[in-house]
């Protein structure tokens, strides 16, 4: 058996390496192609055909004659428009004849042990597939009773499966048998009268249509895998065949988001509303889909009205902001003076404050993340203005809305600012009305701002909605001017306005998540691993007992269970490397979690 790999292809133009073969692209080190012949090479394969196309310069300079026990021959595609396989194929058709195949398109790159379970697997004909994802495009194919392929889809595109069908993966086991008999006499006739500027696949799809012929499905249900087509092909497999752990998280927090990319990843560091918006609330957005993407948002003024009507206030005490953080950073350049922070905190306003070359950053941080407003107010007197995240974050620790009053009433009596984000509010258990956004508060204290993540309570992180209310109407009218006009789009606008409708339901997610907080809470307790702290938000501060630290520990997490939490380690008022934040999920997601926390101890 042999090898035949088609990397005759280059980058586009639309590219960040537009000119580089797709498979000399860089992935934990080395490029693709090295990663293909390091499988080969474990599987026994002792000889293998490269196709190169203008690019054969570069690959024989890197490959030369072999690389380790496989020795090498190339076959150059010399045709003006090399990036279809299927002359590529055509060019090596003599090859296919002589020997079983492992053919494999070279801009593919996947797990090792992935080659020699392939030649083993039944049938002397094989294709492997994987099941179809949202992410996915290209070729797909429907499979039979008897895990045969029973036919291709040609140019299948993302989200418009109906059915259940496979991702053509374009590694295949070639019979030589099957390729002199059938393959090439289809492969003969396709070249003859078309350019031959198409993939492998449609050979395949037309013998299936005009010749009964066996090709068995190889599934690719547990490896990885991933076709390079362009830049975030290849941002993605490098996360996905990171060499360490460690290396794997650096990655992926270096996304800063963005893990729908990685939908076999189990999130508990970023923070939403599992249980939110509803079923019928997303049917009703999608409905509007089309018109939504094409049609242009209002501007500021009718997204500060729908803003206004959703919290019952005056549209003259609220701004909307693409995400709180484009607010914090509005807010920070209206400011001056010393600014008092409660360590460990959220470290956007810290940046963003700190830039300011106006603020001075006054830092506190109370003993074992809990603190009273008597204890702020003994804080009191080296700032001009307060930043208190309530609950706070990372600790979860929440002080009542009468004690944020007469914190507001003692600092407005001073002459001093109080700054409110009020993010989580709404997962608060211990009293009905906790927010400060009324208009009764904001009128009686012109001092206080109030800011609020919509993303993180509404579950809708990805349509970037915040607010920041206030009775001052001066430091309102000076952030508007950093504010741009079109700064919400039109599904976080279209949001807005049918939110009134579902307020009965939010009310029920918040309690609900409420509800698995204490429960998660008792089952992470007894784990005896974990030291919980209580919160009032949607996660919670966790330490790690032992001598395991955070590091240790969410390697540990990522690699085995395909969990990604986030440890605090380093960060301002943290006090060692065993504190993490760990999101509230629905309890499902929460269960497999305390299981992996059980694992881990077991193996320790």
């Amino acid at each position: 058996m042999h090898a035949i790999i088609l990397a005759a292809e280059n980058g586009s133009q639309n590219d960040q390496f537009p000119n580089k073969p797709r498979c000399m692209l860089r992935i934990d080190g080395k490029p693709v192609i090295e990663h293909t012949l390091d499988a080969l090479s474990e599987a026994g394969i002792t000889k293998c055909i490269i196709v190169t196309g203008d690019n054969k310069e570069a690959i024989i300079s890197l490959l030369g004659a072999a690389y380790k026990n496989t020795h090498i021959e190339y076959v150059s595609n010399d045709s003006p428009s090399p990036a279809g396989s299927m002359y590529s194929l055509f060019l090596v058709k003599d090859y296919l004849a002589q020997d079983d195949t492992i053919l494999l398109d070279g801009s593919v790159i996947f797990e090792h042990a992935l080659i020699a379970d392939l030649i083993s697997c039944p049938g002397k004909t094989a294709a492997a597939v994987a099941p179809w994802e949202s992410w996915m495009d290209g070729t797909a194919v429907v499979l039979s009773e008897d895990n045969e392929i029973s036919g291709f889809i040609q140019r299948v595109y993302r989200n418009s499966v109906k059915k259940e069908i496979f991702k053509s993966v374009n590694i295949y086991k070639f019979s030589k048998e099957f390729s002199a008999d059938v393959y090439i006499p289809f492969l003969e006739a396709y070249i003859r009268t078309m350019d031959g500027d198409d993939d492998t696949e449609q050979v395949l799809r037309i013998i299936g249509l005009v010749d009964k012929f066996h090709i068995n499905a190889f599934l690719l249900n547990h490896y990885v895998w991933r076709e390079i087509r362009g830049t975030q092909d290849r941002d993605i497999a490098e996360i996905l065949f990171a060499r360490t752990s460690s290396e794997k998280l650096r990655l992926i927090f270096q996304h800063q988001g963005g893990l729908w990319r990685f939908p076999e990843l189990l999130d508990f560091c970023y923070l939403t509303n599992p249980y939110f918006p509803t079923r019928e609330m997303k049917e009703e957005i999608k409905a509007h889909f089309d018109m939504l993407l094409k049609d242009y948002p209002s501007g500021q003024a009718v997204q500060t009205r729908l803003g206004a009507e959703l919290f019952g206030v005056s549209e003259t005490n609220i701004i909307l902001g693409n995400g709180t953080v484009e607010l914090i950073k509005a807010l920070s350049r209206v400011l001056g003076g010393t600014i008092g922070i409660i360590r460990p905190t959220y470290n956007e306003y810290s940046e963003n404050l700190s830039k300011n070359g106006y603020i001075t950053l006054r830092d506190w941080v109370p003993e074992n993340f809990t603190y009273t407003t008597r204890d702020i107010e003994k804080f009191s007197g080296g700032y001009d203005a307060l930043v208190l995240i309530n609950p706070d974050n990372p600790s979860g620790h929440y002080i009542p809305r009468d004690g944020l009053v007469k914190l507001a009433a003692y600092h407005k009596k001073r002459q001093k600012k109080l700054i409110v984000d009020e993010s989580f509010v709404d997962f608060t258990d211990t009293e009905k009305q906790p927010s400060l956004i009324t208009q009764e508060i904001l009128d009686e204290f012109p001092n206080l701002i109030v800011l609020r993540s919509l993303g993180k309570s509404y579950g809708i992180t990805g349509l970037r909605l915040g607010l920041l209310a206030s009775g001052d109407l001066d430091i309102l009218a000076e952030v508007r001017g950093y504010i741009p006009k079109w700064n919400i789009n039109s599904f976080g606008e279209y949001f807005l306005q049918c939110i009134g409708r579902y307020k009965k339901y939010y009310r029920q997610s918040c309690a609900w998540i409420a509800a698995e907080r204490a429960r998660f809470k008792t089952e992470l307790e007894k784990t005896a691993l974990l030291t919980v702290y209580p919160s009032q938000a949607n996660f919670f501060l966790c330490r790690i007992n032992g001598s395991a630290n955070t590091k240790e520990f969410s390697e540990y997490l990522l690699q085995e269970h395909n969990i990604l939490i986030n440890g605090l380690d380093g960060r301002p008022g943290i006090p060692e490397d065993k504190f993490f934040r760990l999101a509230v999920r629905g309890k499902s997601d929460n269960d497999r979690f305390c299981e992996a926390v059980s694992a881990y101890k077991n193996k320790k």
